[in-house]
């Protein structure tokens, strides 16, 4: 009570004594039932208590001692600084009393939920977090474990809700005495399978219409400016995007050119906006034209000089003369995309000014 009195303890199926000691403290909101459904339902059912209370925020904490009170004030002031964030209490992983499993887990799922969201973050797994509840209203989450805890972050950073760290302190019992109901077989592989289907959905909905979002409130002057000559990315990263557009745009992809050339540009971390123009190589009149070299090219490499007579056409005709445009299209894109990359690294490295660094300016 020394931080807050609004506090609900969610005990989620029991077996001991702690619903008897619950009854007898005053001044929390106590939600117990049975049988034991899993962290992740004791957090939903803790979320809509708090909903109808009328709450903004909830602070979650886990019940096996490994976080302290007193980190709470931390989670305010940041919260104060950004109301509209998900705040998690970042652990330091690498002392020396954090099961090795445990480190290896949190790296594991740090690496996928920036894969999955573009957010690199030090802890995804802790406990200790700040919810903002608002966007949190009308989602419906469908784990029922610890990998709700991913879903509700993966699904919160989709939604636009930042996802912030504050540095908390964290004890972990000795091994002979610490308790956990992780099951490392079952729930891995549920976390494994939730990954699975949130990178799918990343790379085929929610990265191409955050991309298509952005590009529509810029216009295009702003747009040359901020992705060609302006910037993070290094001259080497802009030739790299626009050189994985051009490949993209010239293999046969038809129809999931687009998604495709931003997926990957999502997974290596280059430049979307270049990869997507440079992918329009393939769009009307130059469609037309990369048809023909390309199975030109590949009669070539094939041996075969020689145009198709369309006079009788067949599923053994489709089948060679496909084979022979794809083999072409593959060459034709490796060299396009090869010669379109250098010769936009060689135009940036000329016309694209270095940025001035910070301790050049007062010599």
């Amino acid at each position: 009570m020394q931080y807050t009195s609004n506090i609900i303890v969610v005990n989620d199926g029991s077996t001991d004594n702690t619903g008897e000691i619950l009854s007898t403290l005053s001044g929390i909101d106590a939600l117990s039932y049975m049988p034991n459904e899993g962290k992740g339902t004791a957090l939903r059912r803790g979320f809509e208590l708090a909903f109808r209370k009328g709450y903004h925020y909830a602070i979650t904490i886990d019940s096996d001692g490994q976080h302290f009170a007193d980190d709470l004030p931390k989670f305010i002031h940041k919260m104060i600084a950004h109301p509209d964030a998900l705040i998690i209490g970042a652990r330091n992983m690498d002392q020396a009393s954090v099961p090795g499993k445990s480190s290896y887990g949190n790296k594991f799922s740090n690496f996928w939920f920036w894969v999955e969201t573009g957010i690199k973050i030090p802890d995804t797994q802790s406990g200790f977090r700040l919810y903002p509840l608002k966007p949190l209203q009308g989602m419906t989450f469908y784990t029922p474990k610890y990998e709700l805890e991913i879903e509700v972050i993966v699904r919160a950073a989709w939604r636009g809700v930042p996802v912030l760290t504050v540095p908390v302190k964290v004890y972990y019992a000795p091994s002979a005495i610490r308790i956990s109901h992780f099951r490392p077989f079952k729930d891995f592989t549920r976390i494994t399978l939730l990954n699975t289907v949130l990178v799918i959905l990343s790379l085929v909905y929610h990265t191409p219409v955050r991309f298509f979002r952005n590009l529509q409130k810029k216009n295009l002057k702003q747009l040359i400016v901020d992705n060609i000559l302006d910037g993070d990315e290094t001259n080497l990263q802009k030739a790299l995007a626009i050189a994985l557009g051009m490949f993209i745009g010239i293999v046969p992809l038809w129809g999931y050119q687009i998604i495709s050339v931003i997926a990957l540009s999502h997974l290596l971390r280059l430049n979307k906006v270049l990869a997507v123009l440079a992918s329009n190589i393939s769009m009307p009149p130059m469609f037309p034209f990369i048809i023909y070299f390309s199975y030109k090219i590949g009669g070539v490499l094939l041996g075969n000089t020689h145009l198709a007579n369309f006079d009788t056409i067949n599923w053994e005709f489709v089948k060679q003369n496909f084979y022979q445009y794809t083999v072409g299209s593959l060459f034709f894109a490796t060299v396009a995309a090869i010669s379109t990359g250098l010769l936009a690294f060689v135009l940036l490295s000329i016309f694209r000014k270095p940025k001035l660094k910070m301790g050049s300016i007062n010599e």
